[in-house]
């Protein structure tokens, strides 16, 4: 569990096919300064298990499924990354419930009016409201505005300071994680709705 607070700004070393997914090393000095192997670590956003660490760099595994389905796919040697360590209990919630379980992806369009706007797929866009919270490359944002297959936030100088968010450039991916709560409201909703539907049926 995250809370969407970059911790740090890391540094891609590697990036090694392994057939069935990548092996990615990153150097990262805070985010190691206690980390074990099994550790969990954000890495835009998306939550993955150290198998390796030592020297201020640590080691993870991304399977293919994860590779598919975020921007992971699209990271280089050299690019830079927001790490998060996983939050400890007691822990302050300074952003937002965060899982590292990227929903999909959506495209950078660019900044106007002090807002910066995403192009996001159509099927994530209904868990989205202004005013609620949104996951992107890792960072806990709030939604601006909410449309049918985009939506903007409004950055403060020190997130585009510390994060990815600062050097991203328009028609490039980032990771999205809607709000879970949403999803779980979702989801319970079409069960009472099934239910109301088939005692309807019934009567």
């Amino acid at each position: 569990m995250f809370t969407g607070i970059v911790e740090e700004l890391g540094t891609v070393v590697s990036v090694e096919d392994t057939g069935d997914g990548v092996r990615l090393t990153v150097d990262g000095p805070l985010v190691t300064s206690d980390a074990k192997h099994g550790d969990s670590i954000a890495v835009n956003g998306v939550c993955l298990t150290v198998v390796e660490s030592g020297g201020g760099r640590f080691t993870v595994d991304v399977v293919q499924e994860t590779v598919r389905r975020s921007a992971i796919r699209n990271v280089a040697a050299g690019d830079r990354v927001n790490l998060e360590r996983a939050m400890a209990l007691g822990d302050r919630l300074g952003g937002h419930i965060v899982q590292g379980h990227v929903d999909g992806t959506a495209v950078l369009r660019g900044s106007d009016d002090d807002l910066t706007r995403f192009e996001l797929p159509a099927e994530l866009s209904h868990y989205l409201v202004e005013k609620g919270s949104i996951t992107v490359d890792g960072i806990s944002l709030t939604v601006v505005e909410a449309g049918r297959t985009e939506f903007s936030v409004a950055l403060i100088p020190t997130t585009r300071e510390l994060t990815t968010l600062g050097v991203r450039r328009p028609g490039e991916e980032v990771n999205i994680e809607v709000d879970v709560l949403a999803k779980h409201l979702e989801r319970l909703a079409a069960a009472q709705l099934d239910q109301f539907r088939a005692g309807a049926s019934g009567s």
